[in-house]
């Protein structure tokens, strides 16, 4: 995507559905009118936890390629940036398959975060008798503080590392994952559901909205989302009477979202289900890897490949994301554009997420209390009464 954050990158693709719609003769029936919304009670004192987590972004994308080393053949699967959710299935296939040019029948993966745990689930469907060795496992991991929404292309590499290969190799992971999500709509728990979601803005979602400053470090990203257009969803205009938001521009589009206590929770019920083991055991040098029983291993510890393996190429991109109390009667999400705003609806409550001023190249996992109360006080005044 051409943005420096996904609330900035938004509009523009609002805008492309607009004139998308525009051009098929107006809007699909199934995009009708919703029934009304009920507001979310947006107080500070409605936050029942905030979580931060650290991205590992790299310029060049995921790295995904074996090698040989202490003795074993290493598969590396890490570096997924805001994307490690969304792409987990595709890239643990990828893994996989490396893996199995081994012949081995026993795969040790190390990590438990997204990716590890994807990449175990897709090697047992392949036949091998999986082991996961991890400091942490969910709820503790740091995938499990993500946003839960599909979001492919977040901060998945840089714009100059974008080549015709990458972007072939990044569609394929995306629908290969997409496919897989749909297979996981309807189970007990909802651990993947389709939400409404509604885009807000002060200004026409074709111009340009300013965003909070600060962030002018952050790189430019590759615009990749437009190869997934027949299974982006699209995108309408909502009337003022049909919403009850303070904004003069909204749009109704629907998005994807992991509900990820209970996703976490199906997907380590079906890796112990099928035979699957977890040591629990931290890795101070790489070289410990090779004093493992199995001879392939995945490596799949996100950022932390940048102290596990030197990898100097890993940059830490902060996120930090607040909980309210759940209210079943909000199913929709909404993003307000220019007011650093994202909200999601889960199971485990409504997530509000706000991006800070310093966010990139940052690795301090501290909570800052201020910056999720101010994100829900915004939230708050979306559902002031307009003027």
């Amino acid at each position: 995507m051409h943005r420096r954050l996904f609330l900035q990158h938004t509009g523009a693709l609002l805008a492309a559905s607009t004139a998308a719609t525009a051009r098929a003769g107006g809007l699909p029936a199934d995009f009708a009118a919703p029934a009304a919304l009920a507001p979310i009670r947006a107080t500070p004192d409605r936050i029942i936890d905030i979580a931060v987590c650290t991205r590992p972004f790299r310029a060049e994308g995921p790295r995904i390629e074996a090698e040989r080393r202490f003795g074993k053949t290493l598969v590396h699967n890490y570096g997924h940036g805001g994307s490690g959710w969304s792409l987990s299935w595709g890239s643990a296939r990828l893994a996989v398959a490396m893996a199995l040019t081994t012949g081995e029948k026993q795969l040790a993966v190390v990590g438990c975060g997204a990716i590890g745990l994807t990449t175990a689930r897709v090697a047992q469907r392949a036949g091998l008798r999986v082991r996961i060795y991890c400091k942490d496992r969910p709820p503790e991991v740091r995938s499990s503080a993500a946003t839960g929404v599909w979001s492919p292309d977040s901060r998945i590499c840089t714009s100059e590392h974008a080549t015709p290969a990458f972007a072939q190799r990044w569609e394929a992971m995306a629908r290969s994952s997409f496919k897989t999500y749909q297979s996981l709509l309807g189970l007990p728990g909802d651990p993947v559901h389709w939400h409404d979601a509604y885009a807000l803005s002060d200004v026409p979602f074709d111009q340009p909205s300013p965003a909070p400053g600060g962030r002018a470090e952050e790189p430019d990203y590759p615009d990749l989302e437009e190869l997934l257009g027949d299974i982006r969803p699209r995108s309408v205009p909502v009337a003022p009477a049909q919403h009850p938001f303070n904004a003069a521009h909204v749009r109704r589009h629907t998005m994807l979202v992991f509900n990820l206590a209970s996703y976490s929770r199906l997907l380590l019920e079906d890796f112990f289900r099928e035979g699957g083991e977890i040591v629990q055991r931290e890795f101070v040098h790489a070289r410990e890897l090779g004093g493992l029983r199995e001879r392939t291993i995945v490596h799949a510890t996100g950022y932390g490949a940048r102290a596990l393996f030197g990898d100097d190429s890993l940059v830490p991109v902060r996120g930090q994301t607040a909980r309210l109390v759940p209210q079943p009667e909000v199913d929709y999400g909404m993003m307000w554009r220019g007011h650093n705003l994202f909200v999601v609806p889960r199971r485990d409550g409504i997530l509000v997420q706000a991006q800070g001023d310093h966010d990139w190249n940052n690795e301090d996992t501290r909570v800052d209390r201020a910056l999720s109360e101010a994100a829900v006080n915004r939230l708050a005044v979306a559902f002031a009464p307009r003027a």
